[in-house]
Formats: structure tokens, C-alpha cells, sequence
């Protein structure tokens, strides 16, 4: 088995394909990248962990069919560290050459026969541009847990209707919201997922680079938690298995009533925030107050280091004081797309809600919704 193709092309298969990879994998072969040179001369690099997989298809410039599983993680980082000049790579025995210019590489192959097979992708169910995918689910899993001892929060709950699609996640804290449009492969489609965080992140980031839409695939598992999920765009495809559907009743906790409504420069708010929340501790709130045309933030308290700004805000309704987690306000404002940011409010104790600040000029519900709960402040 042997291929020849351009330096950059391969890396980048090679730094996508391996992002899948398991940092511990239970056995030593899930480690390795599968590299398979068709017998129609394409190039397929893949990796699998049985929840995961990743696999790219390519056009080198020759080839000779055959199959070879190496290290993926020290393959990717030969290859980009490879010089900018046409990569050979040929399979001699139990070995895999890399050359490259003057730069040769030997590794050590692995027994292909004992990888997994990866799973077939899912009937495919839409597409959507691969541009307001990334940023959708970019927006969303911010809100995501990490705490894997809670699995149910550490997925973004996706769901299906005709040709909208809402993605949701929260940690408790925090709760993301974010509608979109797609095109459904039937018009009266619906179906709903919960796709694990982390890994629905890294798969719409890394497709949404490609310019092409991504193509969504889902399987008809229902409510059993067995189901799977692929994406595919320009010659990648990816799956991940679903986690069990069970989700906050969400809709029920965004408020639809406010008693004030400040508009803020976003890029203002995100460095006044920034600079003031030098001083607050990890789990101290950065201090909101709001009175008429200003808002002043403040963080620190008695003897420690203290922090105030204040801001010229757009304001309506009655005066309050507020306070967040300024780690989480933060992430809220980085996802927002606007320039102007909206911070809904009730009351200094019930949840706010962070929009961009369009004007909405039907009175509808923006397409980006950030809830986020208030610290309590000592009286």
C-alpha cells in the first residue's frame, strides 16, 4: 500500500481524523487511524472509539490499494510538521514510511485486523448550511455541563419539526436556546435527539470550515437511547451514538414577561465585564446595578480588591440590582450575534434573559435565547 499527495491536504484529514481519537483508549488499537487506499485509487483516513467516529475521503495524486492502521496522534503531529512539499507514504512490512523533502518518518503498524468496523451513517433526514450549523451549535453548547456524573446535562437536546430545528442545553445555571432553519429531506419530518456535547461541537466547528452544507443523518431509534447521529460535508463524515433523551422541560423556565430591559454595546460590556471581574474571586458575582442611562458594575467586597465601572446603557423599567457568574455572563455576550446586547430582567433572584438586541419588528421570539440565573446577593 503506498499514496502520494500534497502536504496540506493531508494534514488537515489528518488533524480532523484525529480529533476523534480517544486520549486513553481502553484497548491499544483504538488509538490508531485507519488509512485505506481504495481500489478506485481514493485515500480514506478513519478513527473510531465506539461512540465516536471520523472518517475523510481524498484524492491523492497515486496510489496502491491496501489498508494500514498506525498511530493516529503521532501521525498528526508529523504531518504538520512536515515541510511544505509532496508526502509519500509507503507501507514496507510491519513498517509505514513518511517522506516528505528531506524528511523521512518510520511507524511502527498496528494489526489492522483487530479495528473495529466503523458504523454505516444513519438514513440521512436534511441539510443546512455549514456556516449557521457551526454557529448554532457553537451558541448552544457553551451552556452545556461538563460533569459527566450528570450525562443528561451534558448533551445539546435537538429538536425536529418540518423544517425548523431548536437546539437546547443547560448546566443548571445557565440555559441555551437556538432556532434554525434547514431543509428536510420529507417536509413533515420530526424527530428529536440528544447528541453529546463536546462532540457535536467539535464536528460542527470542523465542518463548518468545509463552505458546504452539512448533511444531518438520523437513525429511528426513538426513545431507546441506542440511536445514532451523522453529519457528512465535503468528503467527511461523522457519527456519534445518543445519549439517553431524557432533558429539563426547558420552554417552561424562559420567562415571557420582564419588569426591565437594558441594551448595551456589546463589545463595551464584554471588556468592562472582563476588567472588573479581575478582582471577584471564582465564585464571587460580578454586581450589576441598573438606574436610568447607566448601569455600574462592581466586583470585590470589603478588605479584598474591588473593582467599579460604569457603563451608558439603554434602559426601561423599574431600577435593579443584579449579579452574575461573570464566567457565564461572558460566555452568554461571546454568543450572542450582535453588536448591541439585550439583558432582560425581573427581579434581582428570578432568571434574566440575554439576547442580541435586534429589534424585533413582528414582536416575535429572537433566534438566540441565553438564560442565565442571578447570584443572591447578601443584604
Amino acid at each position: 500500500m503506498m499514496f502520494r499527495i500534497e502536504r496540506d491536504v493531508l494534514a488537515e484529514a489528518v488533524a480532523w481524523t484525529a480529533r476523534s481519537l480517544p486520549a486513553r483508549p481502553s484497548v491499544p488499537v483504538l488509538a490508531g487511524m485507519r488509512l485505506e487506499v481504495t481500489d478506485g485509487g481514493r485515500l480514506k483516513l478513519s478513527g473510531f472509539d465506539y461512540e465516536v467516529s471520523a472518517e475523510v475521503t481524498l484524492e491523492p495524486q497515486s496510489g496502491e490499494a491496501g489498508v494500514v492502521l498506525v498511530s493516529g496522534r503521532l501521525l498528526a503531529e508529523i504531518t504538520r510538521a512536515l515541510p511544505a512539499q509532496p508526502v509519500d507514504f509507503v507501507v514496507d512490512g510491519a513498517k509505514a514510511v513518511v517522506t516528505c523533502g528531506s524528511a523521512r518518518f518510520t511507524l511502527l503498524t498496528m494489526p489492522v485486523e483487530d479495528y473495529p468496523s466503523l458504523p454505516a451513517m444513519p438514513p440521512a433526514a436534511g441539510r443546512v448550511g455549514s456556516d449557521v450549523f457551526a454557529s448554532a451549535v457553537g451558541q448552544v453548547a457553551v451552556a452545556a455541563g461538563k460533569d459527566d456524573t450528570l450525562p443528561m446535562l451534558t448533551g445539546v437536546r435537538m429538536e425536529i419539526e418540518g423544517d425548523t430545528v431548536t437546539l437546547a442545553a443547560t448546566d443548571r445555571y445557565r440555559l441555551a436556546v437556538r432556532e434554525l432553519k434547514w431543509q428536510p429531506g420529507q417536509p413533515d419530518f420530526s424527530a428529536i435527539a440528544m447528541i453529546p456535547g463536546r462532540t457535536l461541537a467539535d464536528a460542527a466547528k470542523a465542518l463548518g470550515s468545509t463552505g458546504a452544507e452539512v448533511e444531518i443523518a438520523l437513525s429511528s431509534a426513538g426513545g431507546t437511547g441506542e440511536g445514532m447521529i451523522g453529519f457528512s460535508s465535503a468528503g467527511r463524515r461523522s457519527t456519534t451514538r445518543l445519549l439517553d433523551p431524557e432533558f429539563p422541560k426547558y420552554r417552561s423556565l424562559l420567562p415571557t414577561e420582564f419588569s426591565a430591559r437594558a441594551d448595551l454595546s456589546t463589545s463595551a460590556f464584554v471588556e468592562a465585564v472582563k476588567r472588573v471581574a479581575l478582582v471577584a474571586e471564582r465564585n464571587t458575582p460580578v454586581r450589576l446595578a441598573f438606574r436610568g442611562g447607566e448601569v455600574v458594575l462592581e466586583a470585590g467586597t470589603g478588605d479584598e480588591a474591588q473593582a467599579v465601572e460604569v457603563l451608558p446603557v439603554d434602559f426601561d423599567g423599574d431600577d435593579i440590582n443584579i449579579a452574575f457568574n461573570h464566567q457565564f455572563l461572558l460566555e452568554g455576550l461571546g454568543a450572542i450575534d450582535s453588536d448591541v446586547a439585550r439583558l432582560q430582567m425581573t427581579t434581582s433572584t428570578k432568571p434574566a434573559i440575554l439576547t442580541g438586541g435586534k429589534p424585533m419588528e413582528d414582536g416575535g421570539t429572537p433566534d438566540y435565547r441565553y438564560l442565565i440565573m442571578p447570584i443572591r446577593l447578601s443584604s
